[in-house]
């Protein structure tokens, strides 16, 4: 049998994994690489592949015979059912210490479940969240891993190699925490990458629709707010989507897609965590359902010829103005949704008992991921300052950040429902905003009416935190109450 030669395996060799398998070889890795088509690894080895130290396998046991010891192999297929069939396929040919890695959307649940299951048998496990598309995973992506803690320094050289880099070097790759942390944290910045596009469309759909800007001046708006406070990749990329023409008809291409949009799952998996957890993360929730709302196109298009708006649908303002005002309503909504997607790392530490690094993460999300951008080098700082945080809206640079925006971001939201221009994003943003920063809402009448109708109790102002009350609100309910419980 010949020496095995190979730093790590992968399989699956799709958009992504077989970018990072050129990644990889271009740091000096060698890689086996094996598909279940395996006509697909002959393809790779004939193009992207030729001349590189990739090893390609037309089997399972041809690929762990390849690889050095401990064994590492990355699974880049499908997530779901299709990821437990090749860990089934792979356990046999294994060895005590060897390492099997899950870069895929994953479940976070489903990565716990393995990392527990693949300990038992003596194998170590890795759930790691790669942000950053086509380009990311050839470049250099963000990658976010967890799992089991001992599989780490065996991949650790791999890994912060072919990551994306800050300016000053460190690699945006570091290591996440146990078991599901990895993917959960790549869900969240999943959840957050939806509030991310949901707010930029509602800044367009302002701009075009209420002032009847043309894709080129979006394009020369979107150039100028990625040289502020907005420099992200996110707005970068809209810019040039602007500038970009058809080139059968001539026209902008943006002009020519249906106004549908696709999903994956991983926003609706955070809006349901948060539910779960008891977090409002109701930025990201709009930013889910606008998604489905596009999706009736059809019946939205009979109700447009139905459901009237407001009768002045103009705007007479100063346009200069209001475009910076957009561009405050963008800024500051944008601060609630990482706001809240922080709020929602920390509530699932407390849960889980995992210890999530935010510094750490706003870190890695700081180049190669899909919402990189300079705003998060102001995350990490926040959180370098106060570790345990509560909400980044807390932290004093955000704080003022927020004040200097709010007058111009209530003025947008306030043109959007006058003119009757949906904006589900920056108008929940808003309302989080007013709502988080109230010392007192008006949920003393919800308690009193739960009280009223199922005896759910309620504690007293007058009285200490803890002790619960039953009002008799009838005369004929008599005195006993329901348990006190939070679901």
């Amino acid at each position: 049998m010949s020496t095995p030669t190979a730093d790590i395996g992968l399989i699956g060799l799709a958009v992504m994994g077989e970018n990072l398998v050129l990644n990889m070889e271009d740091h000096g890795f060698t890689v086996a690489v094996y598909n279940r088509t395996t006509s697909r690894v002959d393809e790779f080895l004939a193009d992207r592949a030729k001349g590189k130290k990739i090893i390609g396998c037309h089997s399972i046991e041809k690929l762990v015979a390849s690889l050095k010891s401990p064994r590492k192999i990355m699974i880049m297929v499908k997530a779901g059912a299709a990821v437990d069939a090749v860990i089934d396929q792979l356990v046999p040919h294994l060895e005590k210490g060897d390492i099997l890695i899950d870069g895929g959307n994953t479940h976070y649940p489903d990565t716990t479940r393995r990392t527990r299951a693949l300990k038992e048998k003596g194998l170590q496990f890795i759930g790691t969240g790669v942000s950053g598309g086509e380009e990311g995973a050839l470049k250099g992506p963000s990658i976010m891993p967890g799992g089991d803690p001992e599989a780490w320094p065996p991949v650790k050289p791999i890994f912060q190699s072919i990551a994306a880099k800050v300016d000053d070097g460190t690699p945006c790759c570091d290591w996440v925490g146990p078991e599901g942390a990895g993917h959960y944290v790549k869900m969240v910045h999943n959840g957050i990458e939806y509030g991310d596009m949901q707010l930029i469309c509602e800044a367009y759909h302002l701009l075009h629709s209420l002032l009847g800007f043309n894709a080129e001046a979006l394009h020369e708006v979107f150039d100028r707010w990625n040289s502020g406070p907005l420099d992200s990749y996110l707005i970068e990329i809209t810019r040039d989507i602007f500038g970009y023409r058809d080139p059968e008809t001539g026209k902008p291409m943006v002009d020519l897609i249906l106004d549908t949009a696709g999903q994956k799952g991983t926003g609706k998996w955070t809006v349901v965590s948060s539910a779960d957890l008891g977090v409002p993360l109701t930025l990201i929730a709009e930013a889910v359902y606008a998604r489905c709302l596009s999706a009736l196109k059809d019946e939205r298009v009979r109700a447009s010829k139905i459901l009237k708006g407001p009768a002045d649908e103009s705007f007479s303002g100063n346009i200069q103005q209001f475009v910076d005002d957009v561009e405050m309503a963008l800024y500051a909504s944008k601060i609630m949704s990482y706001a809240q997607g922080f709020a929602l790392m920390n509530a699932m530490a407390k849960e889980s008992g995992w210890t999530i690094d935010n510094g750490k993460v706003a870190l890695m999300w700081r180049g190669g991921c899909i919402i990189r951008s300079a705003f998060l080098g102001k995350i990490k700082e926040a959180f370098d300052r106060t570790p345990d945080l509560d909400n980044l809206m807390l932290d004093p640079y955000f704080h003022h950040e927020i004040e200097r925006a709010q007058n111009g971001w209530r003025r947008v939201v306030s043109v959007a429902v006058s003119r009757g221009i949906p904006v589900p994003a920056m108008s929940s943003a808003l309302a989080y905003y007013d709502g988080y920063r109230s010392d007192r809402l008006p949920t003393n009448l919800l308690q009193a009416q739960r009280d009223y109708f199922g005896a759910h109790t309620y504690e007293r102002i007058d009285r200490s935190r803890g002790e619960f009350f039953h009002t008799n609100w009838t005369g004929r309910g008599g005195t006993t109450a329901s348990t006190t419980y939070n679901a």
